[in-house]
């Protein structure tokens, strides 16, 4: 008999584990139904009969409405079931945060303690052009230099971008930001920053952003007053090369982690298995006074109450419902509903409304108490859980993640991507068939919640992290797999 599972006891669905073919009998915790339809695995079935308009529930909460009469045992997806969202909304303040439980987990890494007391899990130098003009001299400049200090650091990475000129105002200084945060990151041993010249984004403005303490470990290089940028620039990764294999690894307290925590891809599983393994990751790092920074704000749309409950004070219930509304009026003043999600992928996986989506997704920010929310370029300044403005597109809330600090992110996916971003980025499968399909790019297979349980999954995924944050590399590591990507805003000249 096919298996589905109830996540919760007011769902009117449940999900298959398996496919099943019209007339088979699904099994739903005991209680048995006879499928109507030929139904795919992640894919939804009826608990109860539905009447057309009427709200259908999953996750304890409304994930739209149906268009059509349901009988128990149909298959419930695209063709029956549609969004509720519409535009932007006046929120609830009524907050019922728990109080954030004391540590309870005294692991260590090795980790790369920084003159801030920040602390880096790998050791490198960045290569950043301040223009998309020098990308290219910076990815040769850190080919080269990799060969040459291979050992001395963790490596010597580019990371190329087509922006930097022909922007305006606030969409030049958000690209600013990002490489003034990227620059001043606990990863980073030594950081080059190249430009061209004649660009919009001066390299002396770009410094101003960059916090002093951070700037003895910068270099700077200008390629259209230099007589060769590209031995300059080899120059001066030799010279921070030398300064940052001064510093070795020592052991620290998971206080000094900071988890960037996203999805990408995701699946009819995404929701029962890897965004709430890694949402009971979010709780043990921040239980143990360190940090996790959750995104996407657009795949939380139809969620976000349930973090708005957790903010910690008014100012951060604020701070939610203004980068709730101002992403929505972003989405509405380019004629673009605010349900436009989700993606092909998705829906061939089983998740058929943005609800739905955001009901899984905000799962990876845990139980934890909401202590801040930064707006996109910030950095994070406290520990605790933190909400961070940027879009849902994997590069570009990757990237911001990693610019607020993150030092670890994980990626959880049902789908699968190679993609990897400048810090290291653990992919998390929903399902054990793509992490058997692609060991190349999965990390960890959170299938096994589904056989082994969350508590054996827990275990096995925290001693993952604590490996790759001391320095074991990830499949993107190890694939040469490191993007960068911003969020472009305003008009280009």
């Amino acid at each position: 008999m096919t298996k589905a599972l109830r996540i919760h006891s007011s769902d009117h669905v449940a999900t298959l584990l398996e496919a099943v073919s019209a007339g088979g009998a699904v099994d739903v915790g005991g209680t048995a139904i006879v499928a109507h339809a030929d139904i795919p695995k992640g894919h939804k079935v009826a608990l109860r009969d539905i009447a057309a308009g009427e709200e259908i529930v999953k996750f304890g909460f409304s994930i739209g409405r149906a268009t059509a009469a349901i009988r128990a045992g149909d298959h419930v997806h695209s063709h029956n079931l549609a969004t509720g969202l519409s535009g932007t909304l006046d929120y609830r303040y009524d907050p019922h945060a728990a109080p954030r439980a004391p540590a309870s987990d005294m692991r260590t890494f090795l980790g790369y303690v920084r003159e801030d007391g920040r602390v880096g899990t790998r050791n490198e130098i960045w290569i950043l052009p301040s223009v998309g003009c020098v990308g290219r001299t910076a990815e040769r400049i850190a080919a080269e230099a990799g060969r040459r200090h291979a050992g001395q650091v963790d490596g010597v990475h580019a990371f190329a971008h087509p922006y930097g000129c022909s922007q305006l105002g606030d969409d030049l200084g958000a690209t600013r930001r990002m490489l003034a945060a990227l620059a001043a990151h606990p990863n980073a041993g030594g950081v080059l920053l190249i430009g061209l010249g004649c660009e919009s984004n001066q390299i002396a403005r770009l410094l101003e952003d960059v916090p002093e303490s951070h700037r003895p470990r910068i270099r700077t290089i200008v390629a259209q007053t230099s007589a060769d940028e590209f031995e300059e620039g080899l120059a001066a990764v030799a010279d921070l090369a030398a300064e940052a294999a001064k510093t070795r690894r020592q052991p620290v307290g998971l206080d000094k982690l900071v988890l960037g925590v996203k999805c990408g891809g995701s699946d009819g599983f995404s929701g029962l298995t890897a965004n709430p393994l890694v949402g009971r990751m979010s709780d043990a790092i921040t239980a143990a006074g360190g940090s996790a920074i959750v995104t996407e704000i657009p795949e939380i749309f139809g969620a976000e109450q349930m973090l708005m409950d957790r903010a910690e004070s008014r100012d951060v219930f604020d701070g939610v419902v203004g980068v709730v509304n101002d992403f929505k009026t972003y989405f509405l003043s380019h004629g673009e509903p605010v349900s436009e999600n989700p993606s092909p992928g998705n829906v061939a996986g089983g998740i058929t409304t943005l609800e739905e989506k955001s009901l899984g997704a905000v799962q990876k920010a845990g139980h934890a108490v909401l202590t801040d929310v930064k707006r996109y370029g910030e950095r994070i300044e406290r520990t605790g859980l933190t909400l961070l403005e940027a879009p849902g597109n994997d590069a570009v809330s990757s990237t911001a993640l990693a610019a607020a600090g993150a030092t670890v992110i994980l990626f959880t996916t049902g789908r699968g991507t190679p993609l990897g971003f400048p810090v290291p980025t653990v992919k998390i499968a929903s399902n054990s068939e793509l992490a058997a399909r692609k060991p190349n790019w999965i990390d960890f297979d959170a299938g096994q919640v589904l056989t082994d349980g969350f508590e054996v999954a827990e275990e096995a995924l925290i001693d993952r992290i604590v490996a790759i944050a001391s320095g074991a590399e990830t499949c993107a590591e190890r694939n040469g797999e490191r993007e960068i990507a911003f969020w472009k805003r305003g008009v280009t000249l």
